[in-house]
């Protein structure tokens, strides 16, 4: 699994699954996952740390992240699943929620969701804020959270 945007090209054998809010135009005949998708607060939130807080309390929260992997896995039918959604890879400077869903499968299953074509997941995912994390010589060393890690991980 990883993720990625709409609109970055997909390998072979990779399915864009989205989990925004809304679906662009052309990729309408995407499977979506509307269960990952922020809430209506997702533009209002006033800092990173809050739209976090609220995303794994009123989102995360309230799902069985096994069911999810397996919904994901039946969704692509076969292919490796992307996690899509509208802010651009890196090297843009936006952050986006689907960071946040690698951080949460990593805490709870222990699995690497890394983004389309760049290197770091779970709590060093490329799109999260750098506000939620400290990380030293690659290391996250101090979660900014206390839905994080909580021991140094490579």
């Amino acid at each position: 699994m990883k993720t990625s945007c709409w609109f970055t090209p997909k390998p072979a054998g990779h399915v864009g699954i989205g989990i925004s809010r809304g679906v662009p135009k052309g990729f309408r005949h995407l499977p979506t996952y509307r269960a990952l998708a922020p809430g209506p607060w997702f533009k209002s939130c006033s800092s990173p740390a809050l739209y976090a807080e609220r995303y794994f309390a009123e989102i995360l929260g309230k799902l069985d992240p096994h069911q999810v992997v397996l919904d994901l896995q039946r969704l692509a039918g076969g292919d490796e699943p992307v996690l899509v959604c509208w802010e651009p890879p890196p090297p843009a400077a936006a952050w986006c929620h689907r960071a946040l869903v690698s951080a949460w499968l990593s805490d709870t299953l222990g699995l690497i969701v890394p983004e389309l074509g760049h290197v770091g997941h779970g709590w060093s995912h490329p799109k999260l804020h750098p506000t939620l994390s400290s990380t030293v010589d690659g290391l996250l060393t101090q979660p900014r959270l206390p839905f994080g890690p909580t021991t140094t991980t490579p």
